[in-house]
């Protein structure tokens, strides 16, 4: 009669979950990959925020880590972190390297701390590599006493808001209901005057496929960004998506392509359009260009880029510190070293794609699927296919156009 399956005393192997437990760094590096250093390291300054947005990757979704982490960054971190981006710096004789203070919402830890930590990481770079320093903030607190330090010091600001009032608060509320969007619309009022404009580094808006599309863009363009990210509603293969992204982002890429001047630039819009021209990416979210990017935590763990919090328990994990570990040491990381090799990096699916270089298997965090990790296409590839179908198409038609014969 056998025994019932879920009896069975048979031992069961746990999955195997790539890259962190199958990819053989060793011998890549034995091959000849050589590692990209970090360009940029961003730093979680305050481990809480001031809303309660309900897509945040870092408070909803798998990693709850959070809890567990001091709740302000103490100076012996951010000191300690700035002599590890001097040493990579100068072990790598690199030109620049930034620093992007983040959190939860990095204005919590007031214009002292954040004076004071600025101040150290200028005092860390004396040497050859220059320093740029830009934070990622709900605006909700931003004032003229913040922004006049901005100034002074050249740090670049850039502001999360959704689109209209409707979508933005919709999401992005504080945590008894109330929406952002007068307060951010306030200070988005005030970061567009002299001279606080200069520092105006652009807007974050998370995707809502379910809002109007055109509005959203429009809403956004009010505030003359010169530079709008659209980030994909983080999702995978064990929470995929509710709703398709692509129709929504075609409306806008038409809206934005459209338009008889160049009005903002749209980076993900940018990337594909380059990507198909042959030219590199800038964003994560296509493209197989190298990631250069590490995150410190207020704790001061070395970690992976932090939207793989929405994947599962410890994703960004390295087992590194800023106390104990160079920044080097992160790159022969699995998971660091998989977004560095490329084509490489992709499932056979992937591989076998037609616009694999454009779409470079999408955002990594979109690809986990649990027992397998990240060796899978993006939970969104029907709307990559769809997306970069429709913007080679457009850019075709243009090219072709204007190289007619006459």
């Amino acid at each position: 009669m056998g025994v019932p399956r879920a009896l069975s005393l048979a031992p069961v192997s746990p999955p195997v979950r790539w890259p962190d437990q199958t990819l053989d760094v060793a011998a890549l590096r034995a091959a000849g990959h050589r590692p990209v250093p970090f360009r940029d390291v961003v730093l979680k300054v305050h481990q809480r925020c001031n809303l309660a947005c309900d897509y945040c990757y870092v408070y909803t979704m798998a990693d709850q880590s959070w809890r567990d982490r001091p709740l302000i960054m103490e100076p012996a971190t951010w000191q300690a972190t700035a002599a590890r981006m001097a040493e990579h710096a100068a072990a790598h004789s690199l030109p620049a390297m930034r620093l992007v203070l983040h959190g939860g919402e990095p204005l919590l830890a007031g214009l002292e701390r954040l004076s004071r930590l600025v101040a150290d990481f200028r005092t860390a770079f004396d040497g050859d590599c220059r320093l740029d320093v830009q934070i990622q903030t709900n605006a909700v607190l931003l004032d003229t006493e913040l922004l006049d330090f901005f100034v002074r010091e050249n740090i670049q600001v850039g502001v999360s808001l959704d689109g209209t009032a409707a979508d933005n608060d919709r999401h992005r509320r504080r945590a008894d209901g109330r929406g952002s969007f007068a307060e951010v619309d306030r200070a988005l009022r005030l970061l567009g005057r002299p001279p606080y404009r200069d520092v105006f580094a652009g807007l974050l808006c998370t995707v809502d496929p379910s809002t109007e599309p055109v509005a959203a863009y429009e809403a956004l363009l009010a505030y003359h960004p010169t530079e709008i990210d659209l980030l994909i509603p983080h999702a995978n293969w064990s929470a995929p998506p509710e709703r398709d992204a692509a129709d929504w982002l075609i409306s806008v890429f038409d809206r934005w392509y459209g338009a008889p001047r160049r009005e903002t630039g749209i980076r993900l819009f940018e990337d594909v359009i380059a990507l198909v021209l042959g030219a590199p990416s800038r964003s994560e979210q296509v493209g197989l260009s190298p990631v250069a990017v590490a995150v410190v935590e207020s704790d001061g763990a070395i970690e992976q880029v932090d939207s793989l919090k929405s994947s599962y328990p410890g994703a960004c994990g390295t087992g590194l510190t800023v106390f104990d570990d160079p920044l080097d040491a992160a790159l022969d990381h699995p998971g660091i070293v998989a977004r560095q090799i490329g084509v490489d990096a992709l499932c056979a699916t992937c591989q076998a794609c037609p616009v694999q270089r454009v779409c470079g298997g999408g955002h990594y965090a979109h690809r986990y699927r649990p027992g397998r990790g990240f060796l899978n296409p993006t939970v969104y590839c029907a709307d990559m296919l769809k997306l970069i179908g429709h913007i080679s198409n457009r850019v075709d038609t243009d090219l072709r156009r204007r190289i007619r014969p006459a």
